[in-house]
């Protein structure tokens, strides 16, 4: 089944029109998004420390390892000429084991914690990041595509957890390597550490400079991650529309242009970051011949012992390696700073108003029917026009009201503030007399049934996908509704019937997504209705067979209709004609073909077009 999936119930732009516009990211300070990640890795600090502090004691073994090679290579070269100490070499021996040993165990239960600590770390994140969805208002979806949002889910969130599984680590390791070999290459001898200092300072020059060149191309990458992700679902979502106009070329062109610029801040912040390794082993093989030669001189000066030689080649080693580790690291820390920038973004972001506090709450089994719309005024952002200008009107209970108008009018505007998806600027909107201000969301939702123009499909059973969210539902109730729809003979049809699971290998056509949704609709038992062209998607029989079933929903219930085929409403209790967010006519349809106005040269022009045609 090709699924359709819609991003909010009734979701549509400025005066009803797709709101689909990508937001640049404005690129934060690195010290600020590390300080964000520490603050909210504060469950998790304990572990953290004991994985730090495991990490230390591997490195400080590790550190301990090459003074005790240099005492077995003394005695060995001592006993060249007297006799080699057996027992010695092999009680030195046996000390390096234990300490190498208890490196590896350390190092491993570092690794173990931190594992865990990410893992968690990262499901914590993506459960706050599901809840923030639901938090958002529809504003906020208006203005980014759900590529770069699912990017941060994804992309950015697994990004942050790599690097906390294994720079964190790493860096604590290398960094604890580094000054504890450097402590002991001064103890042993200050010559030779000052040579192997002396080699690896460019090495410290050239890598800070790295980093703060590099920095602005991990930010630009993961911003290129989100357009790209976000253009390709948007292409992906309306390939039947891309390929009927032909625009396979256009959208191509603009792929490209989005993955020239990911490639372009790839291939420098993977450039940059790339010299780190090449450049280290640079310094450390250059470290090495100079340890050497410098070592060979006052070796045959008598200053130092052959051994001192061997655990100076050691600690060149653990001094060296550490700055390219480290150097990885931090270019790791890039990444998760330039991710975390864009998931805190989104975690902060300005959340629906808190109405826990609110005590009201309509019973939808006795609710009367009844809504008032007065002085209704609404616009998208305060420097932008209003859509909706003084609306005022009356529903009574039980009646059918139709909203029509031209495209741009803010018929789905109205339903939407209605619903409580947006605030209303100014007016009131009253059901029962109790205005929507004092009630919640959740309950308003309760309140009311929704049909919309857009089919949504879940993985799941068809009886899943009819039933959705509504508890204590027989099998009979679910039957009863598909029946009513026509949709029970198709049904049956199928290998498993009622539980046949919907997935994208299924094919189902637009008429019969539409009847399922309807069935749904039908399911819940609520005293609204709303119907966004609701049959928009179905052939002329299908249309006068859910024409019935949806007369018959809206028994009892007071019913909203949006529709662009005037015909489908001549029946309406109260038909709101609606231009520019004002009613310029209202009545029923008797009423307005006879006032011969907007209503009547919007009817009358429909079946001029079919005849034409």
């Amino acid at each position: 089944m090709e699924q359709k999936t819609t991003r909010n119930p009734m979701h549509r732009g400025p005066m009803g029109g797709p709101g689909r516009m990508a937001v640049g990211e404005k690129s934060k300070d690195f010290k600020k998004a590390m300080k964000q990640l520490i603050k909210y890795c504060k469950p998790f600090i304990v572990f953290i420390v004991i994985a730090i502090i495991l990490s230390s004691a591997s490195s400080i073994c590790s550190i301990i390892g090459p003074d005790y090679l240099s005492q077995i290579t003394d005695e060995i070269t001592n006993g060249l000429m007297t006799g080699i100490n057996l027992e010695k070499i092999k009680s030195i021996a046996l000390f390096l084991v234990i300490i190498y040993a208890l490196s590896l165990v350390f190092g491993y239960a570092q690794g173990f914690i931190m594992t865990t600590v990410t893992n968690r770390f990262t499901k914590k994140m993506r459960k706050e990041i599901a809840e923030k969805i639901n938090k958002l208002p529809l504003r906020y979806f208006d203005k980014h595509s759900y590529g770069d949002i699912l990017s941060r889910v994804t992309n950015d969130v697994d990004t942050i957890g790599q690097t906390m599984n294994n720079s964190i680590g790493t860096l604590v390791s290398s960094v604890t390597l580094f000054l504890g070999s450097l402590l002991m290459m001064f103890i042993t001898n200050w010559i030779m550490a000052l040579t192997a200092v002396g080699t690896t300072i460019i090495g410290f020059v050239l890598m800070t400079t790295i980093l703060s060149k590099s920095q602005k191309y991990f930010t630009s990458l993961q911003k290129e991650l989100g357009n790209i992700n976000g253009h390709i679902e948007e292409i992906y979502s309306g390939h039947n529309v891309v390929k009927a106009y032909n625009g396979i070329e256009e959208s191509n062109k603009k792929f490209d242009e989005i993955n020239d610029r990911l490639f372009e801040s790839v291939r420098k912040s993977q450039f940059l970051s790339g010299l780190m390794q090449p450049l280290m082993s640079f310094i450390g093989n250059f470290g090495y011949v100079a340890v050497c030669v410098v070592g060979a001189l006052l070796t045959l000066n008598g200053q130092i012992s052959f051994g001192v030689i061997v655990a100076f080649m050691v600690y060149i080693r653990l001094f060296t390696n550490p700055l390219s580790q480290i150097a990885q690291a931090t270019t790791q820390l890039q990444s998760t700073a330039a991710a975390s920038e864009r998931v805190f973004e989104f975690l902060e972001e300005k959340e629906m108003a808190d109405e826990s506090q609110k005590t009201k709450k309509l019973n939808p089994e006795n609710v009367k029917g009844n809504i008032e719309f007065k002085n209704v005024r609404f616009k998208y952002d305060d420097n932008e026009r209003e859509i909706i200008k003084g609306f005022s009107a009356k529903a009574k209970a039980g009646q059918k009201i139709a909203i029509v108008g031209p495209t741009g009018a803010g018929k789905t505007t109205l339903i939407n503030l209605l619903m409580k998806f947006y605030e209303i600027n100014g007016g009131d909107i009253k059901i029962d007399g109790i205005s929507t201000k004092d009630l919640s969301r959740e309950n308003i939702h309760e309140l009311f049934i929704m049909v919309l123009q857009d089919t949504w499909l879940f993985s799941g059973t068809i009886k899943e996908n009819i039933i959705y969210n509504k508890e204590n539902v027989t099998d009979e109730q679910v039957i009863e509704a598909c029946k009513t729809v026509g949709l029970d003979h198709f049904i049956r049809s199928l290998p498993k019937g009622y539980n046949t699971m919907l997935s994208d290998a299924d094919n189902l056509s637009a008429g019969q997504k539409q009847l399922m949704t309807i069935a749904r609709g039908m399911i819940k038992d609520a005293p609204f209705l709303i119907l966004d062209e609701a049959t928009s998607s179905v052939d002329t029989r299908t249309e006068e067979l859910v024409q019935r079933a949806m007369d018959k929903l809206t028994e009892g219930r007071t019913s909203f209709i949006i529709a662009h085929r005037l015909s489908t409403i001549k029946n309406a209790d109260l038909i709101l004609v609606l231009k520019e967010g004002n009613i310029i006519e209202q009545g029923n349809h008797e009423e307005l073909i006879k006032k011969n106005g907007f209503y009547a040269e919007l009817y009358n022009s429909q079946f001029e077009t079919i005849e034409k045609n």
